[in-house]
């Protein structure tokens, strides 16, 4: 799955931007307000806006949202197992511990889909066995899930930052307003 050459001594870029996502994580900064693009290098946390519409913020971010590519440049996948029904599946991550210079826990984030105001389910991004890409679009918000999944970063092509969102550890919602 991998696109990393065995002899690259030079490590992972994808295992990089994993790591500078932690730093950042790490350093929550309150004095700075920055309000710009989707770059995975943007410090402090909070400086990648919403994807879409304004986002309601309660509270100061703490989570840096992302997604990983395969070599064929397909989403990554997790699964969720403590999800009521069957949309158990999500490409969306929170970085938790790195170790072993390229290897990483990361946090599955249940995306979810808002079915009336306030009151959100989660969103089912599969198609069959598949990822649909178009309902990806859909997801208006995130919320933490129990599990967890290590990997390791040498076998992604790209990672892609979404947005910066403030993860309750209540398992409540943070979502977006168009």
């Amino acid at each position: 799955m991998g696109c990393n050459k065995k002899d690259n001594k030079y490590g992972s870029c994808v295992a990089e931007v994993v790591r500078a996502i932690r730093d950042i994580q790490d350093q929550i900064r309150e004095d700075e307000d920055c309000n710009c693009g989707s770059n995975c290098f943007l410090e402090p946390i909070g400086a990648i806006s919403p994807k879409r519409g304004k986002k309601k913020r309660v509270r100061r971010p703490n989570t840096r949202v992302f997604t990983l590519s395969t070599a064929d440049g397909s989403p990554f996948h997790a699964f969720l197992t403590n999800v009521d029904d069957c949309s158990c599946t999500s490409i969306f991550f929170r970085v938790e511990e790195i170790f072993d210079n390229s290897c990483a826990t990361l946090r599955v984030l249940e995306p979810v889909t808002e079915t009336s105001p306030g009151c959100y389910e989660t969103a089912d991004i599969t198609e069959g066995c598949c990822i649909d890409l178009s309902k990806i679009c859909k997801v208006d918000g995130f919320r933490s899930s129990e599990n967890c999944i290590t990997v390791d970063l040498d076998c992604f092509c790209a990672v892609q930052c979404i947005q910066d969102i403030y993860l309750p550890v209540d398992n409540c919602v943070e979502y977006f307003e168009d």
